[in-house]
């Protein structure tokens, strides 16, 4: 099993992607099946298409984090971001970044801003998220090294903490 995630853009177009790949046989391809089969209130994930009628491979399962608010909302994550999860899917197949995709599965769970407007940013964040995402699975990053050489700076970009010593906050 691998697990990847990255975050690129700003603002409402931001896209925060989180993949898993896993063989079809496996965990992953079990929860590929249940998600699919599982739909809930305002999530229903999907297969990624490069176009109607040709999934990407991968087979890769489109998870919607944000429950779809407005129908502009269902028509950037429907087609903008599931376009971008699509490119990035196929970039990182034509990088050689995906090894034996006829055995293996992709989730991806997406986030789309229900305040996003820009289809062009939409789609071009999601592209390069779901392949910088990939790559870092396949890869195994992060390293644990860079993970606690940031444990002094910890944020996001809807949330940075004030600065202070180290364990200035309860654990």
């Amino acid at each position: 099993m691998y697990l990847g995630e990255s975050f690129i853009g700003e603002g409402a177009e931001a896209a925060h992607l989180n993949v898993v790949v896993g063989t079809r046989d496996g965990a992953v391809g079990t929860a590929w099946a249940t998600g699919l089969a599982t739909p809930s209130a305002g999530h229903a994930p999907f297969v990624v298409v490069a176009q109607p009628g040709l999934p990407v491979q991968p087979f890769t399962l489109f998870v919607n984090k944000a429950a779809i608010a407005s129908p502009q909302h269902g028509r950037l994550t429907w087609g903008a971001a599931q376009a971008g999860v699509a490119g990035g899917v196929i970039d990182a197949l034509a990088g050689g970044i995906l090894a034996d995709p006829a055995e293996s599965v992709c989730i991806a769970a997406v986030w789309v801003d229900p305040m996003a407007q820009d289809e062009a940013a939409v789609y071009a964040n999601n592209r390069e998220a779901t392949y910088r995402a990939l790559a870092a699975a396949m890869v195994g990053l992060p390293d644990p090294a860079d993970v606690l050489a940031s444990r002094d700076q910890v944020w996001n970009p809807f949330f940075r903490p004030a600065p202070g010593p180290p364990g200035a906050t309860a654990r």
